[in-house]
């Protein structure tokens, strides 16, 4: 039987919803019931809401008061709630991270981070990065003829060419007795002290990426500590780049 009805239905004719006219064509498609009763409705709604605020604002209280009143106000007709000054002081890339990670996952990465750190302080030495504090070297002669008179490449013992270097300052003898190893082209030399700028360059943002972890990884662990019900004094407030200090009351454990 139900073979037949399929064999039936094969030969009806499809339907089709009867299309807006000729003469109306510029008007667009024929609006069907379904979408006159979308329309329809979000008529009302919009008038409810209207209806609903006008009647609100007639029976509003010119007297009434609550104290969060202090604490908020209207700005170009939006409402704005003022912080307070013992409100929580976060960036948004720690609120982003505190709401998605744990502490263990942080102090995971900081602990990788940090790794990488000494890997590359290993390398590089830090021996000429900027911002580094210059090295004194204090030479000291016996008499004043002797200071006008004195010669820091006969002092060190080495060419004039390589007296500004902190390192790799080859002496006479060792200049004289072996042959230049390494680089010697000013090209390769440059592209060298590129790629040296660029390893240090790496290496600040690494320490900076590094520091925020550590606070991250703090404030997580302050609030974890803070649902703990036990009497606690705030002894400093949190910033942006340190943690709030609280000071809890010391319990007997049994």
């Amino acid at each position: 039987m139900s073979s037949f009805r399929k064999a039936l239905k094969s030969k009806q004719r499809n339907h089709h919803e009867r299309s807006q006219p000729g003469f109306r064509r510029n008007l667009g498609l024929l609006e069907k019931k379904k979408d006159y009763k979308l329309r329809a409705d979000d008529y009302h709604k919009k008038q409810n809401t209207l209806s609903a605020l006008r009647k609100k604002a007639l029976e509003k209280n010119p007297d009434e008061f609550y104290f969060n009143m202090i604490n908020s106000q209207v700005k170009d007709g939006i409402h704005i709630a003022r912080k307070s000054k013992d409100q929580v002081e976060m960036t948004e890339e720690q609120k982003k991270l505190m709401r998605t990670q744990d502490i263990k996952y942080v102090e995971m990465k900081r602990v990788a981070e940090a790794k990488k750190i000494d890997r590359l302080k290993a390398e590089l030495h830090l021996l000429d990065a900027d911002g580094k504090q210059k090295n004194k070297h204090t030479f000291f002669v016996d008499s004043k003829k002797e200071v006008k008179t004195f010669n820091l490449a006969k002092q060190l013992n080495t060419v004039p060419e390589l007296v500004g270097r902190v390192y790799n300052r080859p002496t006479l003898q060792t200049l004289e007795t072996q042959s230049i190893k390494g680089v010697v082209g000013s090209k390769q030399i440059q592209k060298l002290a590129r790629q040296r700028k660029h390893q240090y360059k790496i290496l600040s943002q690494r320490i900076d990426r590094e520091k925020k972890m550590f606070v991250i990884s703090q404030k997580i662990q302050t609030r974890k500590d803070l649902q703990d019900k036990a009497k606690r004094v705030k002894v400093k407030n949190e910033t942006p780049k340190s943690a709030a200090i609280y000071k809890f009351e010391t319990k007997r454990k049994r």
